[in-house]
């Protein structure tokens, strides 16, 4: 096998014929099918680690003699809003690791960050070391963001290169699915966070609401000052995020048998590896000869090789780059400014909030989880089907709806019933399965109307591409540690009506926004919408 490098346009197409038939597979043949099994464990994780806090947080609030964290309001966004710092971080130095070692390669690293970012949340002993390794479990997440939906992207055939892509945003909607059910078996199995008190609990009527000895809901006693516990329950939310390790070592056991990326090889011009690693995983009956897609992938680096990479200053400084910048910063910042991760995180404290019992609250989540995973499914039918931007107003129309809803049951129906301790005393039975049920159409809203990623993925012409789209996706992740951080200490102050107006407003913004600035793409090639582009903003 000849080792030489040679310069992209050195590749005739005969040398290449000629290098396809002396070069053997690097390795047993594996399925389409199997290494999109394996690498969207990665995704199942990032799913699983952003969604299994929802139900942990609530057995965090317990005081340290129950084995709790004895957080607080403020203590609770931040371990929400470190993980999406995490990630932000991880997006970006993952996607640069993955173009210098390979795709496969900083999977295999991934797995290990999950590994090791999950036992440590596991095991910490007090919030600061639990922050330090939400932040490292994070920069998993965000690495795996970037990594995966590219490496499927880069071996998958075209005819099915669409679907694995679209299956692995999925799996992430999935392993958030995944984490609510397996926080509502472990709420069931140990109950909901429950402490033993060690003296009476009186509340402020004089009526006695514990006596000492008695296992009770910490939420029936949290808000009295002199509470005193012995123990309770506050491990399981140990036993919620330890169960992430199984993937992350499934993960690293099974990308280790996968074939690296065949684009990523003839990037970097080791076109007889690129060869080997494409025969272990096409059918040439089906896909085509491996010579002519070799060449293809060439013909890519021999465009890019004579065209300049502009710098965000050169970017910014030319009227219609970075109009589009603009464009896809603000898709970034509506994408979460949506407020889908005060589900994502908070649905038990929402539904707590509306007067349910915690343990149910944890439960009950699962039905927003697999009410999302469904809008999911069918998200892929309706960006098929549909113009990008239609299907983009569609989503902020319902979820104005659906939160403007929200607010209304919380102001007449929930919150008219709170009394001094906090505790909701005559309020209609239905209004929490209401608040449950407008939750769900929420986030099958969002679910299913999600365009956000693929307008960034089309919008940016290739020489901006990169920078472009770092810029987009790292302010889509901050905006995601805002909502992550704020949300709890908004419930706190403002309560759900004021929390869910507020993100009703934004989302009327996003909507015009989407009516007035944001381009269609679903009809034009990539090279049309860049010509288009700069005749329309120059």
């Amino acid at each position: 096998m000849s080792t030489t490098t040679l310069a992209a346009g050195e590749y005739s197409r005969a040398k290449i014929q000629e290098l396809v038939d002396q070069t053997p597979p690097s390795g047993r043949k594996r399925s389409l099918g199997a290494i999109a099994v394996v690498a969207t464990l990665g995704s199942l994780l990032f799913g699983y680690d952003t969604g299994v806090i929802s139900g942990a947080l609530p057995y965090m609030y317990l005081p340290r003699t129950a084995d709790g964290l004895a957080l607080t309001t403020t203590e609770e966004g931040w371990i929400g809003g470190l993980l999406c710092i995490g990630a932000a971080l991880g997006a970006s130095v993952g996607g640069k690791l993955s173009d210098k070692y390979g795709r496969r390669h900083n999977i295999t690293l991934l797995a290990i960050i999950f590994l090791f970012g999950a036992l440590g949340c596991t095991f910490a002993p007090n919030i600061w070391i639990l922050y330090l390794f939400r932040v490292i479990l994070g920069f998993a997440v965000g690495g795996a963001s970037a990594t995966v939906p590219v490496f499927l992207g880069e071996t998958a055939p075209k005819r099915i290169r669409g679907t694995l892509v679209a299956v692995d945003q999925m799996m992430i909607v999935f392993g958030q699915f995944l984490a609510y059910s397996m926080n509502a078996i472990l709420a069931r199995m140990f109950g909901g966070p429950e402490v033993t008190v060690s003296r009476d609990v009186v509340n402020s009527a004089g009526n006695t609401v514990a006596r000492a000895g008695d296992a009770v809901a910490w939420e029936s006693v949290q808000n009295f000052a002199d509470v005193m516990v012995s123990s309770g329950n506050g491990v399981t939310w140990r036993y919620m995020l330890v169960l992430a390790s199984l993937p992350a070592v499934a993960l690293w056991i099974g990308i280790r048998l996968m074939p690296e990326s065949s684009r990523w090889y003839v990037a970097n011009l080791r076109i007889p590896e690129a060869i080997g690693s494409l025969k272990r995983v096409r059918n040439e009956a089906k896909d085509g000869p491996i010579a002519e897609e070799i060449d293809e992938m060439l013909q890519i680096q021999r465009k890019e090789a004579n065209q300049e990479k502009w710098r965000l200053s050169q970017i910014w400084s030319t009227r219609w780059t970075r109009h589009l910048l603009i464009i896809g910063i603000i898709l970034g910042l509506a994408d979460q400014l949506t407020g889908i991760n005060t589900a994502m995180y908070y649905t038990p404290k929402v539904l707590a909030a509306a007067g349910l019992p915690m343990s149910d609250a944890i439960s009950l989540n699962v039905v927003s989880g697999g009410v999302s995973f469904i809008g999911s499914a069918v998200g892929l039918w309706l960006v098929t089907k549909f113009a990008r931007r239609h299907v983009g107003i569609y989503q902020e129309i319902s979820i104005v709806v659906s939160l403007g809803l929200l607010s209304a049951v919380f102001f007449f129906l929930i919150q008219p019933y709170q009394n001094a301790d906090g505790d909701i005393v005559g309020a209609p039975t239905f209004a929490p399965f209401l608040v449950l049920i407008i939750v769900s159409l929420f986030v099958f809203a969002k679910q299913s109307g999600t365009v956000t990623w693929i307008l960034i993925a089309e919008i940016f012409p290739s020489k901006i591409r990169g920078t472009a789209m770092g810029l987009a996706v790292g302010a889509l992740w901050i905006a995601n540690a805002i909502v992550a951080i704020v949300f709890p200490i908004m419930m706190d102050r403002l309560g759900g009506a004021g929390t869910y107006l507020v993100f009703c407003l934004i989302n009327v913004v996003s909507l015009i926004f989407y009516i007035k600035f944001v381009p269609e793409t679903k009809y034009d090639s990539l090279e049309e919408l860049e010509e288009r582009f700069e005749r329309e903003y120059s």
